[in-house]
């Protein structure tokens, strides 16, 4: 018997935390949260190449915070399967000995559920390395779920033991630990984010947020890309903090962002006669790392016409896209991660200054403290908040 946290399809839940969760966040870790703590078997191996992992650490992800309070949009109703164990942000243990990797290896999880782990002839897009856009995931011999963590067959990294497939590992290196290895799989998404900025040489870079998603993406733009001057909005104090230390040549808080922009690149600063400010001129590229409505909405609003707006988080309703129609802009998705993100990112995760970067973990019976603290990290000075699989209660 393992012990899980387990999302369940309950509707009136759903609704009362859209409703009423972003005015009371302490709600959607007690009665308005569609998540239960269970005690039950182990997911079975779905076939050839599984194995059993035994979770270290399994971080909270905004999106799994956004699951919970009900801003996720109904876009993705088909792609899980109910009940399911969230994390995707995991290291953990293998149980079974896998091809090149023994039993009691520690890896990190690529959570992506596509063609080879569904059993399935590679589609397009797997077959050319962008696995992230795999045609598939609803298919195959695993009930739908576009990751770990979103699919009832596999479990995620919030309980005691979960399956994954040989595809989805990647080992940790013996001189990594376990609290720098948490953060590969965030910092994998953020080096297809960098990437999928396309910045040319000494561009200029806003990124909107400075949750983990944000300072990781400020990271692998100074790292990776040839960026010049890279902006970032934090709300704190510590995101500032971070931000600077992981390569962000200005931080501007949210009510700056146009004034901050506008001197930056010279633009026109125009006040419409409702809503938020708006520039003629501004970056090259807009990085929205929230995945709320003023969030993309500033994104849109801070960059020079012919520029492009990625979307790092996962997208809120209300946006208004006339800023997109009107300057042209080249509006692009970044999802999960492709190609060698997760070598990458285990190379930053070795090498980067993310000492401490992991603010706490808990074990799982204390999760709604858990989920507490990550809806207030932001606030708190928290980066990432973590289950602790590794101890008892």
């Amino acid at each position: 018997m393992i012990t899980a946290l387990e999302v369940y399809r309950s509707l009136p839940r759903y609704v009362a935390a859209r409703a009423i969760g972003p005015r009371v966040p302490g709600l959607l870790a007690g009665p308005l949260a569609p998540l239960r703590l269970v005690h039950r078997d182990g997911p079975r191996s779905p076939g050839d190449g599984w194995v059993r992992v035994r979770p270290r650490l399994s971080g909270i992800c905004g999106s799994d915070l956004a699951t919970l309070s009900g801003h996720t949009s109904l876009y993705f109703t088909p792609l899980v399967s109910m009940p399911f164990v969230p994390g995707h942000e995991i290291v953990g243990e293998t149980r079974d000995d896998a091809p090149g990797i023994p039993a009691g290896s520690r890896v990190v999880i690529d959570p992506l559920l596509t063609c080879e782990a569904r059993g399935l002839e590679p589609c397009d897009a797997c077959a050319s390395a962008k696995r992230n856009r795999c045609d598939r995931i609803t298919v195959g011999h695993l009930s739908p779920g576009l990751q770990t963590g979103y699919c009832s067959d596999t479990g995620g990294g919030w309980s005691g033991e979960l399956v994954a497939h040989v595809s989805q590992l990647h080992v940790v290196p013996d001189e990594l630990p376990d609290e720098r290895a948490v953060l590969i799989e965030p910092l994998a998404c953020a080096v297809h984010i960098a990437r999928r900025a396309a910045l040319v040489d000494g561009g200029s870079a806003l990124v909107v947020g400075a949750g983990a998603v944000g300072l990781f993406t400020a990271l692998a733009l100074r790292e990776l890309t040839p960026a010049g001057h890279v902006t970032v909005v934090a709300k704190h104090g510590k995101q500032a903090e971070l931000a600077r230390l992981l390569g962000a040549t200005d931080v501007v808080s949210p009510n700056e962002v146009a004034k901050a922009v506008r001197r930056s690149t010279r633009a026109l600063r125009l006040e419409p006669e409702r809503g938020p400010a708006f520039l003629l001129g501004g970056v090259d590229v807009a990085i929205d790392a929230v995945g709320s409505s003023g969030s993309i909405n500033t994104a849109l609003r801070t960059v020079k016409a012919g520029g492009r707006v990625v979307l790092g988080g996962v997208p809120g309703a209300g946006v208004d896209m006339t800023p997109a129609w009107f300057r042209e802009l080249d509006v692009t998705g970044a999802y999960a991660s492709a190609g060698d993100a997760f070598d990458v990112a285990t190379r930053l995760a070795a090498e980067a200054p993310l000492d401490d970067l992991l603010g706490v973990a808990y074990p799982l019976d204390r999760w709604r403290e858990a989920l507490d603290h990550a809806h207030d990290g932001g606030r708190l000075g928290t980066l990432k908040v973590a289950f602790d699989l590794r101890r008892a209660s």
